[in-house]
């Protein structure tokens, strides 16, 4: 069952989005109980075919990370994506915080950094 948070988040980046992001919020919504978390496609911005995603940002908010490294933070979150980060998903953004970092300082994931591969 998804929080207000995540509910709200979901809506805000733009409904459900394609079958990746689909796959990459059950996943992680399953593996870490997120408060909130937000699934951005950066995929356009880098040069690929529409409807690629195989780059994406995430914000986690999860109680799981409390006391742990921002490294062990996205060893998890990368455990969740394995099969992903093994296929389709080629970058991945992690943004990995505890509900007392995000009540503290609640602003968005960073913003994608620029493009320096493909066709650039």
């Amino acid at each position: 069952m998804r929080g207000p948070l995540l509910a709200a988040a979901a809506g805000a980046m733009g409904g459900a989005g394609g079958p990746l992001a689909r796959t990459i919020r059950a996943k992680l919504t399953a593996a870490l109980q997120p408060t909130h978390l937000e699934v951005r496609d950066d995929s356009p911005r880098h040069g690929g075919p529409p409807g690629a995603e195989t780059h994406f940002g995430v914000l986690v908010v999860s109680g799981l990370f409390a006391g742990l490294p921002p490294l062990q933070r996205h060893r998890l979150v990368h455990e969740a994506l394995r099969e992903e980060l093994a296929g389709p998903l080629h970058a991945l953004q992690v943004t990995a915080r505890t509900p007392q970092q995000w009540h503290g300082d609640p602003r968005a994931a960073p913003p994608p950094p620029p493009c320096l591969g493909g066709s650039k």
